[in-house]
């Protein structure tokens, strides 16, 4: 119950945090990374954004593709919610791009891959961790691969291996406190 409580928190203090953010002019707001969908962006991104976003694109991985970028931004927002991953890889890298301007103190983003039934074990386990170690457990079996935490203008990335998630069905999310309600998604193998 108590990390429940702690938890729960930490979602209210992040959202905080995010609201104190000033508006942005909309020719901003309607940057590409700005790319999701109306009902999940933020209320003053989605007042912002336009039509056209309301199909988030998919992250595809073409066969002799084995690597995307994945945007995140300010409203916390990823540019996707499915990255398709060619079983022909060897290797599959994804690049986590933070377009935003905010420090990751205060909207710092991840990328953490789990099965999907793991994911809300390793989201409570990572605020738990704390910022230090990037909101993710240490050595911790269930995550098959995460991204360091970044801030505005920064980029970082991870490396899997198609076969390792050919036995289920796997998720992505920043843990970061408050974050992996709206920026989550599938990871979904291709031929």
């Amino acid at each position: 119950m108590k990390a429940y409580l702690a938890l729960i928190s930490a979602a209210v203090i992040g959202l905080a945090a995010c609201s104190q953010e000033p508006a942005k002019p909309a020719a901003e707001a309607s940057a590409p990374a700005a790319e999701a969908t109306a009902s999940e962006a933020a209320p003053a991104a989605s007042e912002a954004a336009p039509a056209e976003a309301s199909a988030a694109p998919a992250a595809e991985a073409a066969t002799g593709n084995c690597a995307v970028t994945v945007e995140s931004n300010d409203a916390m927002q990823y540019n996707t919610k499915d990255i398709q991953i060619s079983k022909a890889c060897k290797e599959f890298t994804i690049t986590l791009k933070h377009t935003g301007t905010q420090p990751k103190t205060s909207m710092g983003h991840n990328l953490v891959i789990t099965k999907a039934e793991d994911m809300d074990g390793v989201f409570a386990d990572g605020v738990s961790a704390g910022p230090d170690a990037d909101y993710v457990k240490a050595d911790d079996a269930r995550v098959v691969a995460h991204t360091k935490l970044i801030g505005g203008g920064e980029e970082a990335s991870l490396t899997v291996d198609p076969a390792k998630l050919a036995d289920g069905s796997y998720k992505f999310a920043c843990t970061f406190p408050g974050h992996a309600a709206l920026m989550n998604g599938t990871i979904t193998l291709v031929d």
